[in-house]
């Protein structure tokens, strides 16, 4: 074990008492604390490369690492079927709504081992929902955050000087750009909220509604995971009903806030086009829209808040570095996790994303890109929510909304059948 602390003491510097604790509680002994790893993910392999290439790994000649890069829609099947077989990855890179449904799937890291103290003072807040009562399900990797683009041209040609701050500055914002035709039918468009098929990014918008409402949707108790969708956290309502009402008004041709229909363009589609005012997208879309139409005058900013609230909430989808249970190497995956979250690491990966990192220290220098410091803005404010399926609960939402704008039902009724479909999720 002395040889084993001289390795690990000289490759990585601070970590290595967690690594020795880690080797010893492997399923094997790896010799002189070798590892041999296989990486799944769903992260391009030039986004992984450029991590592993700017980690202290690359240096580790005990660590050997391969990744393989697999297919977000038959992640899950292949997952579990490897697992089933005995070979399956020792770490795996998932997306936050991910990571519940694998949770029997991962090891989880004893507190006494990676504190919680050390885990916050390391990571972005959006990153602590892979926090477990029983201590790290996972390290954050890569955080891409909701964004609002603006066409420059539209906002200029109807003399508005800038974009929304505050939610409720968007009705006025109406009344001046979006245009329709003698039979109501919209020309062009300020913002695509209200439907759900051909809005580009509909669950995320909701969930970050919801979560400026103040409603977590999920929250941990000493039972479990459970939902709170419908709670209304001793408010008059529940904010989720605020919030689903203020997203439905924009698709209701009776409200002086309709903007949108599904008869129009995917959401994407028609920001592209210049028939979009305002389009909510994540910030890795950035390098689609200049590739797409290079000759769109558009800006980004930061996605609008509630007025006077006491914080600012935007959604970041997040992906994370998770130890798979089943390993028999989880010393050499506990290091391996460790070096490809390292600030070199870490801050590598804008160079092939252009997104903001997930670690604390790295906002110590904000960038200057007009573009980039609006995403690391963003990021610090990022939320998300433990997320049961993620498929299962975009099927959720979808027909909660659908419900709404149909007439099928009231708002509070679409409600309490999406939680209790969301609870059914949880179980």
């Amino acid at each position: 074990m002395s040889t084993f602390k001289i390795i690990v003491t000289t490759v990585f510097v601070g970590s290595f008492v967690i690594g020795i604790i880690l080797f010893a509680m492997s399923k094997s002994t790896p010799s002189a604390g070798s590892a041999d790893l296989v990486v799944w993910g769903t992260v391009p392999r030039e986004v992984f490369d450029i991590a592993y290439k700017n980690s202290s790994l690359k240096a580790n000649k005990a660590i050997r690492i391969t990744y393989v890069e697999k297919d977000a829609l038959t992640f899950d099947t292949d997952f579990v079927g490897a697992l089933s077989e005995g070979i399956g990855p020792d770490i795996v890179i998932l997306r936050d709504d991910y990571m519940y449904k694998n949770r029997n799937k991962l090891f989880v890291i004893p507190y006494s081992y990676y504190t919680q103290r050390g885990f916050k003072d390391t990571f972005i807040e959006a990153g602590e929902m892979f926090l477990d009562p029983n201590g790290v399900v996972a390290l954050p990797f890569m955080i891409d955050p909701l964004v609002m683009y603006w066409n420059r041209d539209i906002f200029s040609s109807n003399s508005i000087s800038e974009p929304p701050k505050n939610w409720d500055q968007i009705y006025g914002l109406i009344e001046k750009v979006t245009r329709r035709d003698a039979n109501a039918n919209v020309l062009q468009s300020t913002i695509a909220l209200g439907e759900w098929r051909n809005i580009t990014n509909a669950k995320e918008i909701l969930t970050m509604l919801l979560l400026q409402a103040g409603t977590p949707i999920t929250t941990r108790t000493s039972s479990g995971v459970v939902s709170v969708l419908k709670s209304q956290f001793d408010y008059p309502i529940a904010p989720s009903q605020s919030a689903i009402s203020f997203y439905t008004q924009f698709s209701n041709p009776t409200s002086p806030s309709y903007t949108w229909n599904r008869s129009l363009p995917e959401s994407f589609n028609m920001f592209l086009s210049g028939g979009l005012a305002t389009y909510i997208g994540f910030a890795s879309e950035l390098f689609s829209i200049q590739e797409k139409n290079p000759n769109l005058n558009f800006d980004v900013t930061a996605v609008p808040q509630v007025r006077d609230s006491a914080k600012k909430v935007v959604f970041g989808r997040m992906y994370a570095l998770a130890i798979v249970k089943q390993t028999k190497q989880v010393g050499g995956a506990f290091v391996a996790v460790n070096g490809l979250t390292e600030p070199t690491s870490i801050k590598s990966l804008e160079a092939v994303t252009n997104l903001p990192p997930v670690r604390r220290d790295l906002f110590l220098e904000k960038p200057t890109d007009a573009y980039r410091i609006v995403f690391y803005d963003s990021a610090l404010v990022s939320r998300s929510w433990i997320d049961p399926n993620g498929a299962g609960s975009e099927k959720v939402f979808r027909d909660m909304i659908d419900m709404i704008t149909s007439g099928r039902g009231k708002i509070s009724e679409a409600l309490s059948l999406a939680d209790t479909e969301l609870s059914n999720l949880l179980k």
